[in-house]
């Protein structure tokens, strides 16, 4: 694992393979496939969706542990979520726990703190500050 940002690297693999990993062993990605995603248009393709999603999660985690191909499993990833935003969250609202349940502020943290992962290694840089440091 890389020096930059090791405790937010640490958090996000420690989450998303919680996420990934059970499913595996407990059929819940079979059911989120055949009950959820079926059932919401994707048949016959809901149960091999839900183990692409579930194996970009898990090759998100190998990413971030080895820096290579960070760029690509990190679009994945923060495609997904904001479908799930779309999908499942935002018809709860904002919040999880607290004034709601379920909502989109979980999935927004996530993608912020892939996003500070991105713009620490280079990928994501603000073309103003670009040119203040060319300038300088």
């Amino acid at each position: 694992m890389t020096k930059n940002q090791p405790f937010l690297r640490i958090a996000l693999i420690i989450i998303f393979l919680a996420h990934a990993v059970p499913g595996i062993f407990n059929n819940g990605i079979n059911d989120f496939g055949n009950q959820y995603l079926n059932g919401a248009g994707f048949k016959p393709f809901g149960l091999a969706l839900a183990w692409a999603i579930k194996m970009s999660h898990v090759a998100f985690v190998f990413s971030l542990i080895s820096n290579k191909y960070l760029k690509l499993s990190s679009a994945i990833t923060i495609i997904v979520l904001i479908v799930g935003i779309f999908m499942i969250h935002l018809k709860e609202g904002w919040f999880v726990v607290g004034g709601g349940r379920n909502g989109v502020e979980f999935n927004f943290l996530l993608i912020c703190c892939i996003m500070s992962i991105l713009h620490q290694q280079g990928h994501l840089t603000f073309k103003r500050q670009a040119q203040i440091n060319n300038t300088n």
